[in-house]
């Protein structure tokens, strides 16, 4: 049960942005803040991760546009894969989530879409699940309700990361559950997300959208 609930709360990683006042630090580690917020009309917590890490906005828009990658960063990801490229900041891409038997697996498309300001150097990138795209398989769970928002901020030749995502993974499952164990499943995705961060192809990436 445990590890099912850290998986549920990975659901959307790389998913409007969640307006919340009340943010409550529940966990830190290598310089990874996670926090919860209540959410009105709902008895999930929204979550809010807050980090610096050492690479640009070009390699962190790079690895969160790279979908077909999430399969190694993501936790507990069991497939990733591209539906549609409208444009270099515009996509959509289906995924699924394993979970341990006896339940099932959920899965989710979601719309990824990039802003840049060129005044400030931000990127925004918002990634709400969408319904249909792909049709619901057998014994799978399609999560359909989440909002997620990435922010980066330039923070000279760093990155300043402000994710935050409210989700309902579907199905039957405690709300409590999925609260208490809400900071495992982020933390173990952005520690490695910081490790794929030093590949070459993102190392050394350079997106035309975004103004060096």
């Amino acid at each position: 049960m445990r590890k099912f609930i850290l998986l549920l709360v990975t659901l959307s990683l790389c998913p409007p942005a969640i307006a919340q006042n009340k943010w409550k630090l529940i966990a830190e580690e290598e310089q990874i803040r996670i926090y919860s917020s209540a959410v009105p009309e709902s008895k999930i917590k929204a979550i809010k991760v807050d980090c610096v890490v050492d690479a640009s906005v070009n390699q962190m828009v790079s690895l969160i546009l790279d979908v077909e990658a999430g399969t190694q960063w993501v936790y507990k990801t069991k497939s990733c894969t591209l539906v549609k490229k409208v444009s270099p900041t515009d996509l959509y891409y289906h995924s699924e989530i394993s979970l341990p038997w006896p339940l099932d697996n959920r899965d989710f498309v979601a719309h990824l879409m990039a802003k840049h300001d060129p005044a400030s150097g931000v990127v925004t990138i918002d990634g709400p699940v969408v319904s249909g795209m792909v049709p619901v398989k057998k014994n799978v769970v399609r999560v359909s309700d989440s909002k997620g928002r990435w922010v980066l901020t330039p923070v000279g030749a760093k990155t300043r990361i402000e994710y935050t995502l409210h989700t309902d993974p579907g199905g039957y499952v405690p709300a409590w559950a999925v609260n208490a164990f809400a900071a495992e499943g982020p933390m173990q995705t952005f520690k490695s997300m910081k490790q794929q961060l030093g590949l070459p192809k993102y190392r050394n990436a350079s997106l035309t959208f975004i103004a060096n």
